[in-house]
């Protein structure tokens, strides 16, 4: 019982540590609030700051890619007990960006300005509903499986663990990744685009559209035509565009690197 409750406790750490990263996060890109920010005046030679931060995005991308994919998963297991790799990823993956924001190098620059009011209001009401849209989708795909929350409270109860059910909530008859979807548009979302801001959102979408095909990889491995099927007839990230097909009701709940 003593290990189920500290496995319990370790889960609600690094769920908690993912709550603070998240909300630092977006202070972090969005430029307020915290004491280092994406933007800013570049203070050493402009290849050493872009090589440092480029070294820093490779780590999350790293981790993010790699300890989601099931051959790492099924090594990763034979160490760390199952009801915690979920939190022992979110936790890595906390960290990294954690790294990240630690040692951020801005790139200094302007690319562009928005000086009309309502036209900036509207780029900050994007990047708002850009980083509300990720949150609320995660709850669409069980957010507390997702962040390991629900796996440790299952093991503290005794309660076998059972995968979440592969369906289609509303979000994922439009496109297949909306969550990704909202990390884009709160990248791009900015009233002042900066050359660090657009090295960072290029880098972050670039890896995004790599992560996707990993991740659909692995789904269509897992559950064969019903993934196809749901791949073929529903737009990867924008609505409207992609191939489409009309078949019976959505099959497919994918979540990011689960």
């Amino acid at each position: 019982m003593t290990a189920r409750i500290l496995f319990f406790a370790y889960g609600c750490f690094a769920y908690l540590l993912f709550l603070a990263t998240f909300l630092y996060a977006i202070a972090f890109v969005g430029g307020f609030g915290v004491p280092v920010i994406l933007d800013g005046p570049l203070t050493m030679p402009f290849m050493t700051a872009l090589l440092i931060d480029a070294g820093l995005l490779g780590v999350f991308a790293v981790q993010h890619s790699v300890m989601a994919r099931p051959w790492f998963k099924r090594w990763w297991t034979q160490l760390v007990p199952w009801s915690i790799e979920r939190s022992t990823y979110v936790l890595f993956a906390s960290l990294a960006l954690d790294l990240l924001f630690w040692q951020w190098r801005p790139l200094g620059g302007t690319v562009w300005s928005i000086d009309t009011p309502w036209l900036r209001t509207v780029m900050w009401a994007l990047f708002a509903y850009g980083w509300l849209q990720v949150l609320v989708i995660t709850f669409y795909i069980d957010h507390f499986d997702l962040f390991g929350l629900r796996q440790v409270w299952l093991h503290l109860l005794g309660r076998q663990y059972t995968r979440v059910q592969f369906v289609t909530p509303a979000p994922y008859r439009f496109v297949r990744h909306p969550l990704y979807l909202g990390f884009v548009m709160a990248f791009w979302a900015a009233p002042t685009m900066s050359v660090t801001r657009l090295v960072f959102a290029a880098a972050t979408t670039a890896y995004i559209l790599i992560a996707i095909q990993f991740e659909e990889n692995d789904l269509a491995h897992e559950h064969g035509a019903a993934y196809e099927s749901y791949r073929r007839r529903t737009p990867m990230l924008v609505p409207g565009i992609g191939r489409r097909e009309r078949t019976a009701t959505g099959v497919a709940s994918p979540s990011a690197s689960r």
